[in-house]
């Protein structure tokens, strides 16, 4: 930065009295030139590079302007030393540079007090000011007025050192509270004010005194000005000692924008310094200036001092007219605040109080009556322990004790949360949620917000008894049980626990039949029946669905558990239910388990369940102990489902057919596709896999796998010109399947086979359950022109019954019959009956079984005209049935 034609002229007035012999005076003014000059340009520089804001750019410049018209005054100093008056040309300069310096200063703080803090900022200001120039009167300018004892030649001189003084003290607190970005610049800045300010001041004492100013007074000025050339590079922020133990200071809006929006203030430390510096000062000048009364180093107070002494009273009473004020205008704050809070509080329900560390009620609000049906005046004066239940008050009391001896100031000491019961007027006790804190007006005042949560705390134990009963029955559920289970068996020492497990047979078709909400019905009834069947000390639950758990915790013999076993199947099965105006009887099918060392809980109620699932399959209504066998054989089947799985997968079944003969003529007529499994090299009989077959529902498409096989080979026979049909055997769940009637025709369609030619075989317990729906789809299988069979005849329920509501082609007569014949007379009428019976209806009759000669000639003389069994032929492959055919087409030939 160029410097001026004034400057460029200090420079050489400094140059011309450093040639003559510059004394150690001029040689400081030489150096406080050269680091004004320095903080000019490293400002100038620093504002269009690193300005950290947009107000730090104005204030460096600010302070740049400043240092440029000191160093233009101190340079004219040494030629202006010849003009004969106290107050120089040279001085105006750096009485402007120094209110240049003054506003960089202010700007770099960011400061913007308004209102009752700009009124205070003020006359603290000038408390500071008046204090330190009655200091400097007292120490050093006193002895200089008695000894001159001119007020016109005193006062000029030192117009400048105070002017330094008043700016010092006018941006001084504002930039040591202040803590805003770049804020080491404007501490450099204040450093320099005072520098300039006590190097002034000893310039205009020596001037009266005629002597050279101190070499220490002198070298002030430089120094500082390096520190304001190093402060925009001083890498940022500097935070004071208190500032670091809090690192997130409090944060100020800065509305003009010149901070980035946010003005820092300094810490707590720092902040109250700078509030107790002007009555610090004050009390020290006051000191001073008795002290130097006493000694008699005043005779009469100038008018100056005076002055200044009066107009420091007046500013203090303004300031204390200002102080009560403001205190009575927080305390009428703090008093609407309280009243909003309360009724904010009361508005919500909860009821406010005030009281001591010993729970005596102070105050307290009008919500207590709409709460807890008291009277506010009946509690005035009373403790709140003897409306607290007797077991919760003692941790009360504690916690109370514990914000007495709490040594933070209220604002800054953490709630208490209680929770306990209050006794209401009524007598119940309600439970309650408080909050205690300390109360800003006194140390050993509490005010507690309490609010009744009757309401909330029912809803909780609602919730709790939702999460662990049923809500059909009302009993515990299955979450309940089992954590309850493992309750017992830890804390098992002696004697054997059990679980009983029940299921009620047939409780689907109740569902079925009168729908659900009768079904909740019942349950309900099982669960009253069940109820009273059990002892006291045993858990009743409900396990889900229609199944039902018992755990028996205390000691029981296994006798008296089997017992107990079988007075829950009565309890259900002897009387019927009344349910939507009909009788429904039900049975239950149930499982025991005990507990045995080492078993978990989890274990003990599956066992439970195994055995009950047993009890089902043995047809129910009966009562069966778990033993080991049959969770292994559970597992097996598990296992087996699985590599049903994998077989069907990995086409590892085959089918094979057992040859119908006419029993007249031996000629092969049709074959039975049955269907084979080797897992691996290991045959698997059909009876260990169809029954999880039809479990697991593996049985659908295993059972489409071998009507499209067994179709596809038979009609290529018939296309070699052999006159033979098929007969398939067909499971309950393939009946019912949604494309069951579909699958059929596809299959037929895609192998060619006729439909006249596919017999499909039912067993009579099909035509038993669910009826109507196997009857129905069964007449849409014989529209197609397939051909049905009865399987098993003789063994099911109600067969002359639906021989008349199906168009059937065939009755097979199950092997039980076949073979009793010559053997016994009973079974050989039956057979004969049902024969005759077929021959009447106008049906082929098929003998199953057929194992002897003696049972071939009697079915042929009882004139059964087919049959197959082992005499016969046996099941085999294709291509051994392809054999036999030809074998007997060339016979009959």
């Amino acid at each position: 930065m160029p410097l001026t034609s004034a400057a460029v002229a200090g420079a050489a007035g400094f140059a011309a009295a450093l040639a003559t012999g510059a004394s150690a005076v001029v040689v400081g003014a030489a150096a406080g030139v050269t680091a004004a000059l320095l903080a000019v340009v490293s400002l100038v520089v620093a504002a269009g590079r690193i300005a950290p804001r947009r107000g730090a750019v104005a204030a460096w410049r600010w302070l740049a302007a400043g240092a440029l018209a000191w160093l233009i005054g101190v340079g004219l100093r040494p030629v202006a030393d010849d003009v004969a008056f106290a107050v120089t040309f040279a001085d105006l300069p750096v009485l402007v540079g120094t209110v240049l310096l003054a506003g960089g200063a202010w700007l770099a703080a960011g400061a913007r007090p308004q209102g009752h803090a700009l009124l205070r900022y003020i006359t603290d200001s000038y408390l500071c000011a008046a204090s330190l120039f009655v200091l400097a009167w007292v120490v050093v300018l006193g002895p200089v007025y008695r000894e001159i004892d001119d007020s016109s030649a005193f006062v000029v001189p030192l117009l400048a050192p105070m002017v330094c003084l008043v700016a010092a003290c006018a941006v001084g607190p504002a930039v040591v509270a202040a803590r805003a970005p770049g804020w080491p610049v404007g501490l450099a800045g204040l450093a320099v004010l005072a520098a300039t300010t006590g190097g002034e001041l000893a310039t205009g004492v020596a001037r009266l005194a005629g002597e050279d100013p101190p070499i220490a007074a002198v070298w002030l000025a430089p120094v500082a000005f390096l520190l304001l050339a190093a402060a925009p590079w001083s890498g940022g922020r500097v935070r004071s000692v208190d500032a670091l133990a809090a690192p997130d200071p409090e944060a100020v809006p800065d509305p003009e924008g010149d901070n980035d929006g946010v003005r820092a203030t300094a810490g707590p430390v720092v902040a109250g310094l700078v509030a107790g510096a002007p009555l610090t000062l004050v009390a020290l000048a006051t000191g001073f200036v008795l002290s130097d009364v006493i000694r008699g180093g005043v005779e009469a107070p100038v008018p100056l001092i005076s002055t200044v002494i009066a107009s420091v009273v007046l500013v203090l009473l303004l300031r204390l007219f200002v102080l009560l004020a403001e205190g009575a205008r927080l305390r009428r704050l703090v008093r609407l605040g309280e009243r909003q809070l309360r009724e904010l509080a009361e508005s919500t329900g909860d009821v406010v109080l005030l009281c001591d560390h010993e729970g005596v009620i102070s105050e307290i609000g009008d919500a207590v009556e709409t709460v807890y049906g008291y009277r506010p005046a009946d509690l005035l004066g009373g403790s709140i322990f003897d409306y607290i239940h007797p077991e919760d008050a003692p941790a009360i009391r504690a916690a109370l004790r514990d914000l007495e001896l709490d040594d933070d100031p209220p604002e800054q000491s953490d709630a208490c949360l209680i929770a306990c019961r209050v006794r209401a007027a009524d007598g119940t006790w309600r439970p309650t949620e408080s909050v205690a804190t300390r109360h800003l007006r006194g140390e050993d005042l509490l005010m507690i917000s309490a609010r009744d949560i009757s309401d909330q705390e029912a809803l909780r134990n609602q919730v709790a008894h939702l999460t662990f009963h049923d809500g059909v029955t009302g009993l515990p559920n299955r979450a309940y049980f089992e954590e309850r289970t493992r309750e017992v068996l830890a804390g098992r020492s002696t004697g054997r626990s059990a679980v009983i497990f029940l299921d009620l047979d047939g409780f689907t078709a109740v569902n079925d039949s009168v729908g659900h909400a009768s079904g909740d019905y019942l349950l309900g009834q099982a669960a009253r029946r069940l109820r009273s069947a059990v002892r006291s000390d045993d858990t009743l639950a409900r396990w889900g669905g229609d199944e039902f758990a018992v755990l028996v915790e205390s000691n029981l013999e296994a006798q008296a558990v089997v017992d107990l076993a079988e007075r829950l199947v009565r309890a259900v099965s002897q009387e019927p239910f009344r349910v939507a105006d009909r009788d429904i009887a039900l049975t239950g099918s149930v499982g025991v388990a005990f507990a045995e060392d080492g078993v978990p809980s989890a274990d003990l109620i599956r066992n439970a369940d195994v055995a009950m699932a047993r009890a089902k399959e043995q047809g129910g209504r009966r009562v069966e102990v778990f033993a080991a066998h049959m969770h292994a054989d559970v597992v097996r089947r598990l296992e087996l489902a699985a590599d049903l799985q994998r077989a069907l997968l990995d086409r590892q079944f085959a089918v094979e057919y057992q040859p119908i003969v006419d029993l007249a003529t031996s000629r092969v007529t049709a074959v039975e596709a049955l269907v084979r499994w080797w897992r691996g090299s290991t045959f698997v009989p059909p009876e260990q896999f169809l029954g999880p077959a039809e479990d697991t529902g593996l049985i659908v498409p295993l059972s489409e796998w071998i009507l499209r096989e067994s179709c596809r080979e038979v009609a290529a026979w018939r296309a070699s010109s052999w006159d033979i049909g098929l007969s398939v055997n067909l499971s309950a769940r393939q009946i019912t399947a949604p494309r069951f009637v579909e699958t059929v025709s596809e299959a037929l369609a895609e192998s060619g086979l006729p439909p006249s030619a596919l017999t499909l075989e039912v067993i009579e317990e099909m035509l038993v359950e669910d009826a109507e729906e196997t009857i129905t789809r069964l007449s849409e299988l014989r529209e197609l022109g397939v051909r049905l069979a009865i399987d098993d005849f003789g063994t099911g329920y109600a067969s002359l019954a639906y021989l008349r509501q199906l168009p059937v082609d065939m009755i097979k007569i199950d092997p039980s019959f076949v073979s009793g014949l010559g053997r016994d007379d009973t079974l050989s009428l039956l057979t004969r009956t049902i024969v005759r019976l077929g021959h009447d209806l106008g049906l082929i009759v098929v003998a199953e079984g057929i194992e002897r000669p003696e049972q071939l000639e009697l079915l042929r003389e009882m004139g059964c005209t087919r049959g197959q069994g082992y005499l016969v032929a046996r099941p085999m492959a294709a291509r051994g049935v392809a054999s036999l055919i030809r074998t007997s087409l060339q016979s009959t030939a």
